[in-house]
């Protein structure tokens, strides 16, 4: 039995078309359809997303999309408006409320030469498929010794800053991250919202999209020459000389605002987006340590056994001899995420937080009102040291 769910309000090479294993209703000529998104046009995260979705319709018969509410409601945050009317519901697929049974589904769906696309509504209701994730997508090709490749594609919304309130507030990219056999992914601009679906379907592999819920909102124009990306890069942003600041999805624009807020105050802040999570790309956060010589990473996980606290032990391993300072981490207070707006906001991390952050790592005197981070609580469990 699942738990009731809540509405919110809200490339490599492109895949050949193939002959479908299954029937695909036809695209109806006269369907309303959200507006196609041209590079150098304006528009948002989830209009870009929403086209990604519709390339990968027209261009591979074997594509379909499956979740809940992904069709006639247009998805839980409206990433998928409008394609039920432009691809029918053979390719648009309403789902019950059993992601452990539409996930499994999809993978069957995969191994039987489809290119799936399930959406799972936010992160933690893909808790409740784990198993099909953990245990069927991420081992059957090892298991099968090479002969059953899992190419599906898994979308789901990840973070906080919404008040959703502790249930629907996590961010559990990091977990899956941890998982061999998966490819992750965390689009945190326009061009890779647009861009990354391509090369992940393409991917014979199962490939994980994290989507960040404050992003869907986000608008500007498309890039003139934005087209394919790779999913194996992480990429600069904005380059620096003092810092590296390395982080990913949803705190990209707060560790962009804090380079900004930095170099008013003359530290050159270098901002690394981190694209993908597993695997990471050990080669590019070299690099930037390597001419910074100070990292901070900022990662809305909590802080025990995050994401965060890899790249810091790869960074220690690594290039220890890089660094000047030891390695700043920025992350999400070890509580359950408050539902109240100003709790919330001191729980997660913020632009200020990561100033404070690199400043220290920089060796700059902290403002009067930012002191040394505060050490997290330890849990010591029932009958253990005070």
């Amino acid at each position: 039995m699942t738990a009731t769910h809540t509405r919110s309000t809200a490339p490599a090479t492109p895949i050949a078309p193939a002959t479908p294993t299954s029937p695909s209703a036809p695209t109806s000529p006269s369907a309303p359809t959200a507006s196609s998104v041209p590079s150098g046009c304006k528009t948002t995260y989830r209009e870009a997303m929403r086209e990604a979705l519709r390339e990968a319709l027209r261009g591979d018969e074997r594509v379909f999309l499956m979740g809940e509410d992904v069709g006639r409601y247009g998805g839980c945050f409206g990433v998928s408006l409008g394609l039920l009317e432009e691809f029918g519901p053979e390719r648009i697929r309403d789902a019950p409320l059993s992601e452990s049974g539409f996930v499994g589904a999809g993978i069957g769906a995969a191994l039987a030469g489809m290119r799936p696309v399930v959406e799972i509504m936010t992160v933690n209701f893909s808790l409740l498929a784990l198993d099909q994730i953990l245990n069927n997508a991420a081992t059957l090709l090892h298991m099968s010794g090479g002969q059953l490749p899992v190419p599906i594609v898994i979308r789901m919304t990840t973070g906080a800053g919404r008040q959703l309130a502790a249930q629907h507030s996590h961010s559990l990219e990091g977990w899956y991250a941890h998982i061999p056999g998966l490819r992750v992914l965390a689009p945190a601009t326009l061009t890779d919202a647009r861009y990354m679906l391509a090369p992940a379907l393409a991917d014979p592999d199962p490939v994980l999209v994290f989507e960040h819920g404050s992003l869907y909102n986000v608008s500007g124009d498309l890039p003139a020459d934005a087209g394919p990306v790779g999913i194996e890069r992480a990429a600069v942003r904005r380059p620096g000389t003092d810092v590296s600041v390395i982080t990913y999805g949803g705190s990209l624009p707060k560790a962009l605002a804090a380079a900004d807020d930095l170099a008013r105050a003359g530290i050159s802040a270098e901002v690394i987006d981190l694209r993908t999570l597993r695997p990471l790309d050990d080669a590019t956060i070299g690099e930037s340590v390597a001419r910074t010589h100070r990292a901070v990473v900022v990662d809305e996980g909590w802080r025990t056994g995050s994401l965060a606290a890899e790249i810091s032990a790869r960074l220690a391993e690594q290039h220890f001899y890089d660094l000047d300072a030891p390695v700043e981490r920025v992350c999400s207070a070890e509580v359950p995420v408050p539902y109240a707006r100003r709790l919330e906001e001191a729980a997660l991390p913020q632009a200020a937080t990561i100033v404070t952050a690199a400043r220290r790592a920089v060796g700059e005197p902290l403002p009067a009102t930012a002191g040394p981070a505060e050490p997290q609580p330890v849990d010591r469990g029932v009958g253990g040291a005070g």
